[in-house]
């Protein structure tokens, strides 16, 4: 496998990869509605909050910009207490899943989903979502407050209804066939937020005995997301590493990290830990890799993307935003943008450039891109590429 990064330095070639990347997406976009997904297994209802710093009036406040500045309030409470006040922005459909499958509707995708959305009605948050993809939901929803910042978010999670996730449920509320027939025949199969549902690795273990080897030749792609798997026990991440590398045998498999869930994984292998920059995080791409044996690792911190295979690793910066509309959610975007680049068998540089432009375009908007909207921000050349923004 290649050590150099494949992403070569100069705004002018970056400015030629955005163009020949809008130029290829361009010929194959007639192709997106061909495909199909089948994603699961989160939901969430998503209350996106801001944390008032001083308020001038009844309706006029400032916000604590940046977490940095939260944590010293927070500091200087210990011994004391404070008071603190949240202000809802905006209420939403939330967990990596949903997301990420709007992403992918918005793309032209034919998108099916199963999680928990509400049961046995679904939540009114994710009635347009039901318009977008057919829905099958086995349990509540799960309940998030996100306190978005300018330099990033906190996530506080109301969980208890994640364990009505389980292979009885799929079975029970939607059905067995149904979902089989689906993981047979979807393009792309997608399963994320392993973190925060219990009973994740115990499906993937059922779909690896009872549904894998009857799967008809053809290695369609298999997307994973961990999220931050900080609070789960080490034995419980390598577990789920290793049946993620067991799905190679039936799948091209594709595991998607932000910096702080390379790290979490890179603790649990016991791999020293790397700087951040390009070069460190290559590195450390390159040993969680062969850890990890999938076809492609993808890792992106803020300023950059790398995806990392037997092909080499390939490297790119994105859109930069100061002051991102949102940011729960780039991560899922970035994810979409780059399976949509897989798909349709673009190389790996243009299937990275299409995932961070596809979470650059959701940050500074606020919706989700359309592949017009994603071939126009690429060749917009005021759209500044050095770095990509606040989301991971």
């Amino acid at each position: 496998m290649s050590t150099k990064l494949t992403e070569p330095q100069g705004s002018n070639t970056l400015a030629e990869r955005r163009r020949q990347c809008a130029q290829q997406l361009a010929a194959a976009a007639a192709r997106a509605p061909a495909f199909s997904a089948l994603l699961g297994l989160d939901g969430f209802v998503d209350n996106i909050l801001h944390v008032v710093d001083k308020r001038q009036s009844v309706d006029k406040f400032t916000r604590v910009p940046t977490i940095a500045q939260l944590a010293r309030r927070l500091a200087a409470a210990a011994g004391k207490s404070t008071n603190l006040e949240c202000v809802s922005y905006v209420c939403k459909l939330g967990g990596n899943g949903p997301i990420m499958s709007n992403a992918l509707a918005a793309l032209g995708l034919n998108v099916t989903y199963v999680g928990n959305l509400g049961f046995p009605k679904v939540h009114p948050v994710f009635e347009e979502f039901t318009k977008r993809a057919e829905v099958h939901s086995i349990a509540e929803p799960g309940l998030t407050d996100a306190l978005e910042f300018e330099d990033g978010k906190i996530m506080v999670g109301k969980h208890e209804t994640l364990k009505g996730v389980t292979w009885a449920n799929i079975q029970a509320r939607w059905s067995r066939q149904a979902f089989a027939a689906k993981f047979a025949a979807a393009d792309l199969v997608g399963f994320v937020n392993w973190t925060m549902l219990p009973y994740m690795s115990d499906i993937w273990q059922v779909l690896l005995a009872e549904l894998c080897p009857s799967l008809a030749d053809g290695r369609r792609l298999l997307f994973f997301d961990l999220a931050d798997p900080e609070k789960r026990t080490r034995a419980d991440l390598r577990r789920a590493l290793n049946l993620i590398s067991a799905f190679g045998q039936y799948f091209k498999v594709i595991l998607g990290l932000n910096e702080k869930e390379a790290r979490e994984v890179a603790k649990a292998l016991g791999l020293p830990r790397s700087p951040g920059t390009p070069e460190g995080l290559s590195r450390l791409g390159r040993q969680i890799f062969k850890r990890v044996p999938v076809d492609t690792l993808l890792l992106h911190p803020v300023p950059f993307a790398l995806a990392v295979s037997e092909r080499g690793v390939a490297f790119t910066t994105g859109p930069v935003t100061s002051k991102p509309l949102i940011t729960t959610g780039a991560g899922d975007h970035f994810n979409a943008g780059y399976c949509l680049g897989r798909l349709l068998a673009l190389e790996d540089i243009h299937c990275l450039l299409l995932a961070v432009t596809a979470s650059g375009f959701y940050v500074r908007t606020k919706k989700s891109p359309t592949v017009a909207e994603l071939i126009a921000t690429l060749r917009d050349q005021s759209v500044d590429y050095t770095g990509r923004p606040v989301g991971g």
